[in-house]
């Protein structure tokens, strides 16, 4: 017996070491869930929208990156005058859309005998209109920025850019034409695009002004974002990410209701996991579903994956989705044992040297450990409590003695109990993200969470947030430990902030203090319409009595 059991495991070893392609985890599966994830694909909701104004760019220190438009001519003046004559005119369709981009073009005098060509600029902010963009010294591709070259051989034409568009702005620059005639537009419209149908409740009349525009323009943010799956940005990226589809859906749930969409982004996650059964970071849908190859596995986004089903059961009911889907989130617990140190820490500095992508935050000197320990906690919480719905406490019986020891750890490595926060790190950093993620792992009592939040505004070198993201936890943090007033107040000052800079949409990255933030080397390839930016609407809607008081 001892020596077939040798030779069993002799065998796994050199099946391992040679490289033998391990078992697909979920083969048996994936067929059906990617069927039943087109099934609930959505016949995206169109609107026909028509330019509104004829604006001018004006430099202006206190607009937000240093410009703003003001109204121009007369929106009749394109369409009756020679356009020769009104190159480089920017356009304003009134709010921000996604959709496909046409014009029309007619001779006004002469036979036309040459091409035209035009430089179309399409932009979410007005610096994008204003920026040059080359040479172009982001990290990421160039091809992102939204501007066409569009060549027309004969007129009268009508045309369509093939490419869909997020934008509110159109800056049209002549680059070509004959002298021997003369041409216009005839007409200009966006076909725009939303799975969104279902409008929202109407808050309260009695709701503060500045609460109803976060509101409406948190709306705006997750409708635009809403197409055939929950993308992160319509205008950049434009795919399906495992952490933002959490954020979007628990909005979705407290607004549009698009319950078959979420369904639809559960389902495509699990059918393109990889084959050890862990979940990737996004999705693309064409040609055919598929996950980015060679991108590293974002650990805190699969733990996700699991927040997002019980949330997503939990406003349904839909517990037929929820039980086919239980095994992955089961699977995805198994990586959070895979660094734990035998003191109960996870091992996050382990993790990213072995090539794991552990986000939390847009920051350069965030330091993740109790972030990432808290986040464990979480999910694991969470999971429990989607097991609790289903009937499946067994098949994770180990995970409340798990949640013990992590939480045991944290508070014996983690606390300082002189200064009243959670540090992080051999360098006992104090940041946002550590007091929000052990407040929201319940690893800090209320007492200890809310003398940790106010502590944070005392301490120097303290780590702020990067973004959105992390705001939306910090504000969730503080609801958590019942400092409601706040939370209402952070809501307002960090989104009610965007809200007067003029946005539309809430933007991918927005520090107060620095206009020109990008993580990407140029701010105009910034996602200034940003899945994960939309949650003041789940704020305001799910705690009305805190946000929608007068």
């Amino acid at each position: 017996m001892l020596i077939a059991r040798y030779v069993c495991y002799l065998f796994a070893f050199v099946v391992f070491a040679r490289g033998v392609k391990a078992q697909d985890v979920f083969a048996a599966q994936r067929k059906d869930w990617l069927q039943k994830a087109e099934q609930n694909k959505p016949v995206l909701n169109e609107t026909v929208r028509k330019p509104t104004a004829l604006v001018t760019l004006v430099r202006d220190s206190n607009a937000f990156q240093g410009w703003k438009t003001v109204p121009a001519k007369p929106l009749d003046s394109l369409y009756q005058q020679s356009f020769k004559k009104q190159s480089g005119v920017v356009l304003d369709f009134g709010d921000h859309l996604t959709g496909f981009y046409s014009f029309t073009l007619k001779a006004r005098r002469g036979t036309p005998d040459g091409p035209l060509r035009f430089r179309f600029t399409f932009g979410e902010v007005p610096a994008e209109m204003a920026t040059p963009f080359d040479p172009y010294p982001g990290s990421l591709s160039r091809a992102w920025l939204q501007d066409e070259v569009v060549t027309v051989m004969e007129l009268p034409a009508t045309v369509t850019i093939p490419r869909r568009l997020a934008f509110r702005y159109v800056k049209i620059d002549l680059l070509g034409s004959s002298p021997y005639f003369d041409f216009g537009f005839d007409g200009m419209e966006a076909r725009a695009t939303t799975a969104a149908t279902k409008l929202p409740a109407a808050l309260p009349a009695n709701t503060d002004p500045i609460i109803r525009e976060i509101d409406r323009v948190g709306q705006a943010t997750l409708k635009e974002c809403m197409q055939t799956v929950f993308e992160d940005g319509p205008k950049r990226d434009r795919r399906l990410w495992t952490g933002d589809l959490y954020l979007q859906s628990i909005t979705n749930a407290y607004s549009f209701q698009n319950f078959a969409l979420t369904r639809r982004c559960l389902y495509l996650l699990a059918g393109v996991s990889g084959e050890n059964g862990y979940l990737n970071s996004n999705v693309f849908e064409t040609p055919q579903p598929h996950a980015q190859v060679g991108a590293p596995f974002l650990f805190e986004y699969s733990l996700l994956y699991n927040a997002a089903l019980k949330e997503y059961l939990a406003a349904t009911g839909d517990r037929q989705t929820a039980m086919e889907l239980w095994p992955v989130a089961k699977k995805q617990l198994e990586n959070i044992s895979r660094f734990l140190l035998p003191n109960g820490m996870f091992d996050y500095a382990a993790a990213a040297k072995a090539g794991w992508w552990l986000f939390v935050d847009w920051s350069n000197t965030l330091d993740k450990q109790a972030s990432i320990q808290g986040l464990c906690i979480f999910a694991l919480q969470e999971t429990l409590a989607l097991a609790a719905l289903l009937g499946k406490q067994n098949d994770i019986s180990a995970v409340p003695g798990l949640i013990g020891r992590m939480t045991a750890a944290a508070r014996k490595t983690l606390y300082d109990k002189q200064r009243g926060v959670f540090v992080s790190g051999p360098e006992k950093q104090v940041s946002y993200a550590s007091q929000a993620w052990m407040i929201l792992s319940s690893v800090a009592t209320n007492t200890e969470a809310q003398r940790a939040i106010k502590n944070l505004q005392a301490l120097s070198s303290v780590v702020r947030p990067g973004g959105p993201y992390l705001y939306h936890y910090y504000i969730e943090a503080m609801l958590k430990c019942g400092m409601q007033q706040e939370a209402r107040n952070e809501l307002e000052k960090y989104w009610g902030g965007m809200v007067k800079k003029g946005a539309d949409t809430f933007w991918e990255v927005y520090d107060p203090a620095n206009d020109f933030l990008s993580p990407y080397n140029f701010y105009p390839v910034n996602s200034y319409c940003h899945a994960w930016s939309c949650t003041p609407v789940y704020f305001i809607r799910k705690y009305a009595n805190v946000f929608q008081k007068d």
